[in-house]
């Protein structure tokens, strides 16, 4: 981490400076503003946190409640969320607080009668991310966002009492072309009606998504007509696996799962309850707690189960949907308009929560926003690169909604459960299903974001379009150990890996310091072309090598200036930009991700950890072609 880049600070170095010009929640109401948040979800908090660290951008999130969530609602966290977190900085604090989820356990009728555990599995399998799966109240998680935005250089916070409900957009405009009609929902102010216009509005407003409907879209989908009820509680009970994920299907009274959370005692059960008419809704029935807790005691028979203290319950019914478009622009006016409108989270898809990927799918969709909003308020990149938001994520948010139908059926079958290779149906599922609810196997297809495969060949363990998956690798300036993927933070910025044939040791004439020389000084190199007169020369596009050699072989005043670049204020030499291969077998970045070793390769990041391209160290024309089709000529 580094922080006395500009000079010495004192005190914690989370906490930035604040920025001169920016309002605080409360204040009276701008009459502009850049973008509008519309709900403080994970969706909407996670892009408000990418957006407050940019003292250029004006940021505004309102929020119909008069207050921070305290409990309830989502609480899985993937290991793919993890590894964002990661770039916020709060990934260790999360894994501090909450509860891992190591192994899944599957309960079902035993030969007479009762329950018997019938299969357990790792929940994460071996070398799929160096982050858990855990558990943790989705309020912390709102409250982990929040830190970052409140130390941020803005200072951000949400305006809690103020909804949508109504936007205009006049697509002639050129600046604030959306008219934003909010009302007060504070009783002091209750019912008022205020105005503002935005440069952009982004709808996290949930599956009842004003901002949605104020564009036209609509959710299209189905419903598995079945109540499932869900509760946090305090209990007691002699059932053997109540600290583990449980899936429990009883013979015949029906099917339950255990989630524990963290804090040591707290559990949340997702219980099955009635089969809905097929224009029912849950709310005809009038169920409530006592209906959730007696039906898990029924499920749990012969094990007992004594509720000591209920802290948040709800019943839903599944209900999988997907919106046609996350964005504003008609499909026919795409070459003409960029979106000034766009959706996220629930607004946009809904499913069951079984599966653990409401809250993930959320934030990946805004993470996924973030980087590229940033990109084009502060002039690095051209409008049109928002058209790429609704693309990506619809695609990413259609293979769950896919996934989730499938899932809720199987976990809700009442068919006998046929044992294959040791396992019975449900537990089978699962393993198979393990990369996609660790939040893994999303893949942006080729475009202006994402290389084609012909050098994919060079690093067979970075799949292009898919997340970078990190390796260890250790640091040449202070010899510390670290993972790769740990120098990215959500900072906007693209990272260009370097990975140095076998027989470079980042002296002047090996090939990565002439690649290092190119895009330092020649005119054509991104770097040179993308990055702002006056910014640091890692501004915009991050360059970072890693060779094959220990650290005590190679000589760190030896690397190229590009890898000991003079930044901030000062003109200091940053000393973090090169990493040698951890030469413990298990743990060579080289032999784990399938990098060639005689070649090496250059691997292009994107600000949202997903891979960009892959491209061998003398593709320079293939290099300066990927940014240019993305970043605005800034030299």
């Amino acid at each position: 981490m580094q922080y006395h880049t500009h000079g010495f600070v004192p005190g914690d170095p989370d906490v930035s400076a604040a920025a001169p010009g920016h309002r605080r929640a409360g204040d009276p109401l701008p009459a502009t503003i850049d973008v509008l948040i519309a709900g403080s979800g994970p969706a909407g908090l996670c892009l408000a946190a990418q957006l407050a660290r940019e003292p250029l951008i004006r940021t505004m999130v309102v929020e119909p409640k008069l207050g921070p969530m305290e409990k309830g609602q989502a609480d899985g966290i993937s290991v793919r969320s993890m590894e964002m977190f990661q770039a916020f900085g709060f990934a260790e604090k999360v894994m501090r607080e909450s509860m891992w989820i190591n192994e899944t356990t599957f309960w079902g009728a035993g030969q007479s009668t009762g329950l018997e555990r019938v299969a357990r599995v790792q929940d994460v399998p071996d070398g799929i991310s160096e982050m858990p799966h855990v558990l943790l109240n989705q309020a912390r998680v709102h409250d982990m966002f929040m830190d970052v935005m409140r130390n941020s250089p803005t200072k951000l916070e949400p305006d809690y009492g103020l909804k949508v409900v109504d936007l205009q957009v006049d697509p002639d405009a050129s600046e604030y072309p959306v008219t934003v009609t909010l009302e007060h929902t504070d009783p002091v102010r209750l019912g008022q009606i205020s105005t503002l216009r935005a440069n952009y509005v982004v709808g996290c407003d949930g599956a009842r998504s004003t901002v949605r409907k104020a564009i036209g879209g609509t959710l299209h989908g189905d419903a598995a007509h079945h109540a499932w009820g869900v509760m946090d509680l305090l209990a007691t009970t002699d059932f053997p696996d109540w600290r583990m994920k449980s899936f429990v299907r009883s013979q015949d009274t029906g099917i339950l799962m255990v989630l524990p959370r963290e804090g040591g005692h707290l559990v949340r059960l997702y219980v099955e309850l009635e089969a809905l008419g097929e224009h029912e809704r849950v709310a005809d029935r009038g169920m409530g707690a006592q209906d959730i807790i007696a039906k898990a005691q029924r499920i749990f028979h012969p094990f007992t189960l004594d509720v000591k203290d209920v802290v948040w319950w709800s019943i839903y019914e599944i209900g999988h949907r997907l919106t046609d478009k996350f964005d504003d622009v008609p499909a026919g006016e795409v070459a003409t308009r960029f979106p000034r409108v766009m959706l996220a989270g629930d607004a946009c898809h809904t499913h069951s929560p079984k599966a653990g990927q409401g809250m993930n799918v959320s934030m990946g969709d805004t993470f996924n926003l973030g980087w590229k909003l940033v990109s084009v308020l502060t002039g690095r990149a051209d409008a049109s690169l928002l058209h790429t938001y609704s693309g990506e994520r619809r695609a990413a948010a259609q293979s769950l909604v896919e996934f989730d139908h499938k899932w809720a059926r199987v976990v809700g079958s009442t068919a006998p459960d046929t044992v294959t290779d040791g396992l019975p149906r449900v537990a089978r599922e699962f393993v198979n299903n393990l990369p996609f609810t660790c939040g893994l196997t999303v893949q942006y297809e080729p475009g202006a974001l994402t290389g084609t495969p012909e050098s994919q060949h060079l690093a067979t363990g970075f799949d292009i379009g898919k997340r970078f998956h990190s390796a260890p690798v250790v640091r040449l300036a202070d010899a510390r150990p670290m993972h790769l993927g740990h120098c990215i933070d959500a900072d906007a910025r693209f990272r260009v890996l370097l990975f140095a044939p076998a027989s470079d040791q980042g002296t002047a004439q090996g090939p990565v310091a002439a690649l290092c020389h190119w895009l330092e000084t020649d005119p054509a190199s991104p770097v040179r072309r993308h990055t702002a007169p006056g910014e640091d020369v890692d501004a915009v596009i991050d360059v970072r090598a890693v060779f094959q050699q220990g650290f005590r072989a190679l000589d760190c005043t030896a690397m190229p200036a590009l890898l000991r670049p003079k930044v901030g204020r000062l003109g200091l030499c940053d000393y973090e930009k090169v990493f040698c291969a951890d030469l413990s077998p298990e743990k060579d970045i080289f032999t784990m991700r399938g990098i060639d070793r005689t070649q090496g390769c250059v691997v292009i990041v994107r600000p949202d950890q997903y891979v960009g391209h892959i491209l061998p160290l003398d593709a320079r024309n293939a290099l300066a072609e990927y940014f240019a089709a993305i970043l605005r000529v800034r030299a």
